[in-house]
């Protein structure tokens, strides 16, 4: 029976099309159907794009945006590159400040302190030198006092220069995170309320210091003038295990501490408050404070050497230049000539290492400034109020200093009427 007769469309022959399709209509694909020969064009089915190459909109998805950047910095947490990178760029964002407030605040009172305390030197030193034999012990002495006690003066107009510096470069950088560019009369009024803590609280860390060290010694030295050999020895154990101990106390403590002068000039808070607040902060990140604070320790250390390396070399070639034999003989003379280069060297040098010094302050506390801020953004979401304080000035409201800590809310008052009917 034919398939016409059982009333079915009749099978297409070979090489023929079936009924109701197109010479052009392409089949699917058979399994194992051969691809199609270079150079022909793929089946219709290959040439449809995929559905979800179709839809509109796929690729019109906003991207991920950067956080802002205003100033210095982005305004997010801060990795470790930039910290290192941004307190070069403190530098040059503005230099009148930066690099002014260096030299002005801590470089020329060293300066003036190094010349006073050399000339101060040559003049106790010439006096011994020429006065009488019998006199000379009492008058060198007398040098050696004075030179003591102008060095401890030099140490103190070091701490409350550096004290002044700190709390200049804390105020600047703070204000070049949120792109403001300052001149020193206002960063001056921004933090001249500040300069009395921390000088208080430079004074006190290195009183501290003072104290156990004078310790470690005296009981060493007190081991020692007990006598034999049990006493020397006593004394000698005392010295290299506590030299190493406050070693490692200082490089933990002074860690865990670094935050101090950032917390009192930025929040205001008092020297305990502070305190208490750099040790929180650090808390979970004392490696990274500390590798960001010994490698910028090691970076100017550097640098300074690489400068004082011309005038060690000046230095030691003076014998040989003023008086190659002064000493085999015992002329005054020569001695005098030898000191006076000496000193104009070591003054010309020191005026060099106060100025690399003080640019090396300034990068330095820059470095542990932005770590203060990059550990509050980590913590407490500093980032958040600082975009929000940000984009509240670029429309024109007032909003309060971002970097203070708000007060704690007051306890809510208890109700007077009940929370719910018929309590």
């Amino acid at each position: 029976m034919s398939d016409e007769q059982d009333g079915q469309a009749p099978r297409p022959r070979y090489g023929e099309y079936a009924p109701g399709q197109e010479p052009g209509q392409a089949q699917p694909p058979v399994y194992g159907q051969q691809p199609p020969v270079y150079g022909q064009q793929p089946p219709a089915w290959q040439q449809q794009p995929p559905t979800w190459q179709q839809q509109p909109g796929w690729q019109q998805q906003p991207g991920w945006a950067p956080p802002p950047k205003p100033g210095l910095v982005p305004l997010r947490p801060l990795p470790f590159g930039t910290l290192l990178g941004a307190p070069f760029q403190a530098l040059r964002r503005n230099p009148k400040i930066t690099v002014g407030a260096a030299l002005l605040i801590q470089g020329i009172p060293t300066i003036l302190v190094t010349v006073i305390l050399a000339g101060a030197v040559y003049f106790l030193l010439q006096r011994a030198i020429n006065a009488d034999t019998s006199d000379q012990s009492t008058l060198l002495a007398g040098a050696v006092g004075g030179a003591v006690v102008l060095g401890l003066l030099s140490i103190v107009v070091s701490a409350i220069s550096s004290a002044l510096l700190q709390g200049v470069v804390v105020g600047e950088v703070a204000r070049e995170t949120l792109g403001d560019k300052l001149t020193f009369r206002s960063l001056w009024q921004l933090v001249r309320g500040r300069i009395g803590p921390l000088i208080g609280w430079t004074f006190l860390v290195s009183f501290a210091w003072f104290v156990a060290i004078a310790l470690v010694v005296a009981i060493a030295v007190a081991l020692a003038a007990v006598g034999g050999s049990a006493g020397i020895i006593g004394a000698a154990l005392v010295g290299i295990l506590g030299g190493l101990g406050l070693i490692a106390l200082a490089v933990w403590v002074n860690t865990k501490i670094a935050l101090v002068p950032s917390a009192i000039v930025l929040e205001r808070l008092r020297i305990g408050e502070a305190l208490t607040r750099s040790w929180r902060l650090t808390t979970g990140y004392f490696w990274k404070t500390f590798g960001l604070i010994a490698l910028m320790t090691v970076i100017i250390y550097a640098v300074a050497q690489i400068v004082s390396i011309p005038f060690g070399v000046v230095g030691g070639m003076l014998g040989g230049i003023f008086a190659p034999t002064s000493l085999s003989t015992n002329d005054p003379s020569s001695f005098t000539q030898i000191l006076v280069g000496q000193l104009g060297v070591n003054v010309l040098s020191s005026i060099v290492g106060a100025v690399v010094g003080a640019i090396g302050s300034v990068v330095q506390t820059a470095a542990v400034s932005l770590l203060y801020i990059d550990l509050r953004m980590r913590k407490e979401g500093l980032d958040l109020q600082l975009v929000r304080f940000v984009e509240a000035r670029q429309t024109g409201q007032e909003l309060p200093d971002p970097y203070l800590v708000p007060a704690p809310a007051a306890p809510a008052a208890p109700s007077a009427t009940p929370p719910w009917p018929g309590s």
